[in-house]
């Protein structure tokens, strides 16, 4: 019984593997962490507080096509103390939505947090990153950054799991990553949470409501990053059968702490 068990945890992890995906993990201890508590102070807010978005502080990116949609102004609203991300259909086409902080806010290390309310359908997905804007100018993550994603919510792997990931390197065949890292909170999928970053010189810390779940010492970049917000579509039809439009990833405010 017991090699069969050990069969079986084998065959698991080999299938998460080849989909760079490792299996859901609860977090590392029940201690609550929070970025005051860690010796960070606040250096930068958006509490979403205005009826559209703030200027000074994000541009709607990308815009154009992207995946199965395209990229679109019409599809982010500010409203309700909240910041807005949707996927919509509009006629025959597909709408989503992404800002960022690209030359307007780019620090270098810190504690960076949102609190949001996940989307509730499965192929699209809500998406919290860091981006480098060097990252296609080679693969040393000191030099050239890496694209780190603080939280995104793919409902196919499980209702209440979220990812996260680090990608350095340009991006194509033989970009490094550090593989996809669930984290299983339950109720994740309701209500809002809190998604948190910790980026130091050594390592990057991933928390979910205060809840430490993950350690990386890969890829850790050395050079100043851009804050993304997004509501992304995949490439393949067949992901978004079940999807119901519109969806909304929902943001209430974004903070970033620094030592």
């Amino acid at each position: 019984m017991i090699k069969f068990y050990i069969c079986f945890s084998c065959l698991v992890f080999s299938i998460f593997y080849s989909f760079a995906q490792r299996p859901a993990q609860g977090p590392m201890s029940d201690t609550v962490y929070t970025p005051l508590d860690l010796g960070y102070k606040l250096v930068w807010e958006d509490d979403f507080l205005e009826n559209e978005l703030d200027q000074t502080k994000w541009k709607v990116r990308g815009i154009g096509k992207r995946a199965l949609g395209y990229v679109s102004a019409d599809a982010v609203k500010v409203e309700d103390g909240a910041l807005k991300l949707f996927a919509l259909k509009q006629g025959d086409s597909m709408l989503i939505s992404a800002v960022g902080t690209q030359d307007l806010f780019m620090p270098k290390f810190g504690y960076y947090e949102c609190r949001a309310q996940l989307q509730s359908s499965p192929g699209v997905w809500g998406a919290f990153w860091l981006q480098s804007p060097k990252l296609s100018e080679g693969d040393n993550p000191q030099l050239h950054g890496a694209e780190i994603d603080i939280m995104e919510f793919f409902k196919k792997l499980g209702t209440d799991i979220a990812s996260h990931n680090v990608h350095w390197g340009p991006y194509g065949k033989g970009q490094h990553t550090s593989h996809g890292m669930q984290s299983y909170l339950k109720g994740l999928s309701k209500g809002f949470h809190t998604f948190g970053l910790e980026w130091t010189p050594e390592k990057y810390i991933f928390y979910i409501d205060g809840l430490k779940f993950y350690e990386v010492i890969e890829g850790v970049s050395g050079i100043e990053e851009y804050i993304i917000l997004s509501m992304e579509l995949p490439n393949n039809k067949k992901e978004i059968r079940k999807t119901k439009f519109p969806d909304v990833f929902t943001v209430d405010y974004v903070r970033v702490y620094q030592k």
